[in-house]
């Protein structure tokens, strides 16, 4: 495949990624509240906020307010999971406040793992750009749907669902993804269950896993407690 079609299968495939990204909120009317203005650039500083960000004032609106080259930077994958997720929420980009979207950029090493973790307030729908990916979701009733993808290859994962990204593939890999929300939250069950503070009671989690005290030490050790 030449560069110029390379290129233009990329565009294509965000194209078609950030189409789904806002059909998504169709059915339920979005995981966040409709906009009632045509833009309302958060101002981040702002000492208050209800479910949401206070919009910066029109007069000190500027054009970089509604662009942000976050994404087109590769993540540092030097951290015990093997991957980089460089987010593209409000937080990151406040021209998206009120309007309901934001995309995430993943990075993978070889054996890489975006660790099973859910979002709580959006749905998500992502495509492989680069390398191949495991990608799984279990549903509330544990069954557990997967399927390896490849560059070009989409997925959705419905909203709270627990789900992963694995690198399965030879070399690095990329993938980009897209919500219904400006801050879709995120709940990495790892960091969640031994990375907690203060710490979940130790009884509680020997009792939930079945396992030994030690075993939840070892465990929490590896993220330094």
């Amino acid at each position: 495949m030449n560069m110029i079609t390379s290129s233009s299968l990329v565009f294509s495939l965000l194209f078609c990624l950030m189409v789904s990204m806002l059909l998504l909120p169709l059915p339920s009317h979005g995981a966040d509240p409709d906009p009632l203005q045509d833009f309302c650039v958060a101002d981040l500083n702002a000492s208050t906020s209800v479910n949401g960000f206070p919009c910066k004032p029109v007069s000190k609106t500027t054009s970089d307010d509604f662009f942000f080259d976050g994404l087109s930077k590769e993540g540092n994958t030097s951290n015990p999971f093997g991957a980089n997720l460089t987010a593209g929420n409000v937080l990151a980009f406040p021209g998206l406040n009120t309007l309901g979207i934001s995309m995430n950029r993943v990075d993978f090493a070889p054996g890489g793992i975006n660790p099973p973790h859910l979002h709580p307030r959006a749905s998500e729908s992502g495509v492989v750009i680069e390398g191949k990916l495991l990608v799984g979701f279990v549903t509330t009733n544990n069954v557990f749907y997967s399927k390896v993808l490849s560059a070009g290859q989409m997925f959705v994962i419905p909203r709270g669902l627990v789900h992963f990204q694995l690198n399965v593939g030879e070399g690095k890999a990329l993938a980009f993804t897209a919500f219904n929300s400006q801050l879709p939250g995120a709940v990495v069950l790892p960091l969640t269950l031994f990375a907690s503070m203060p710490s979940i009671p130790d009884q509680v989690l020997t009792k939930a896993l079945q396992v030994d005290k030690d075993v939840i030490n070892t465990i929490r050790s590896k993220f330094g407690f």
